[in-house]
């Protein structure tokens, strides 16, 4: 029934104006920030799965970093044990050599000092084989006692790393000397034990190498998929946001024409007066 007083059909023009205003509102924010969650009503239980996983993603990555850290920290250790190796090998040469008969006392004091030299070096090389400035090899830093790496989502995901004590102390090495064919002979004894030590300290460090490098390869392997999950809950679908965007700007369009003509009715109505 047409009425002058009240112009219902503005009224209900105006109400789908605004739905359809707002409803183009909404498309546009989701296509600017490129997520299909712009505020919680959009879908509060996907904002509150989205968030986590976004955590996770978050904590994965510095795991990953922390694998990587870990990794780095043991092969600096293993480079410093080879050099060790490599001086205890040629100690162990000196002694053989200072054993020979052919070798005068004389000679041996010069052995001797080549051997001194170099057990100062295994010292040497154990407190200046540092990460982050704290000594890896000589038994002082918390290495010996063993550092903790977080390399997870929960606290109990971690790799616990101890790096054994491999300077002269630690080897059983200190003070010896080959002087004499006698001490040569129990220097050499000695020697024979600190390579053993070694070995098994490499393949202490090896191993745990080997394991932060498979933790690093879960790690990505983890980081994709979340990111993936993640992803399908919260980014928007461009190309269906595109089309409710045009669909919603044609709705705006021809409410705001309707909205026009209905304001202009009881003007209409007032002409049958005349």
């Amino acid at each position: 029934m047409p009425v002058i007083s009240t112009n219902t059909a503005a009224n209900s023009a105006l109400r789908y104006l605004n739905i359809n205003s707002d409803n183009q509102a909404t498309s546009v924010s989701k296509i600017a920030s490129g997520s299909r969650i712009t505020k919680a009503s959009d879908d509060a239980a996907g904002l509150a799965v989205g968030t986590s996983l976004q955590s996770d993603v978050t904590v994965l990555k510095q795991a990953a970093t922390n694998a990587a850290h870990g990794s780095s920290i043991l092969q600096t250790a293993d480079g410093g044990m080879s050099r060790i190796s490599d001086i205890v090998q040629r100690m162990r040469s000196l002694a053989t050599q200072s054993q020979s008969g052919s070798v005068t006392d004389t000679e041996r004091g010069y052995l001797d000092a080549e051997f001194q030299q170099l057990l100062e070096e295994v010292d040497g090389i154990a407190s200046g084989t540092r990460f982050n400035d704290d000594p890896l090899l000589d038994g002082t830093g918390d290495w010996s006692t063993g550092v903790d790496f977080r390399v997870g989502t929960e606290t109990t995901d971690k790799i616990t790393v101890t790096i054994a004590n491999v300077n002269a102390t630690g080897l059983g090495i200190n003070g010896l000397d080959i002087g004499t064919s006698t001490t040569a002979e129990s220097t050499l004894t000695a020697l024979d034990t600190a390579v053993e030590s070694l070995s098994t300290a490499r393949a202490d460090v090896g191993a745990l190498i080997s394991r932060f490098e498979f933790r690093g390869e879960v790690l990505d392997t983890s980081i994709e998929n979340t990111e993936a999950a993640q992803s399908a809950i919260m980014d928007v679908d461009v190309a269906e946001e595109q089309t409710n965007l045009a669909a919603t700007k044609v709705l705006t369009q021809a409410a705001i024409a309707v909205l026009s003509q209905a304001n202009s009715m009881p003007e209409q109505l007032l002409s049958l007066l005349r």
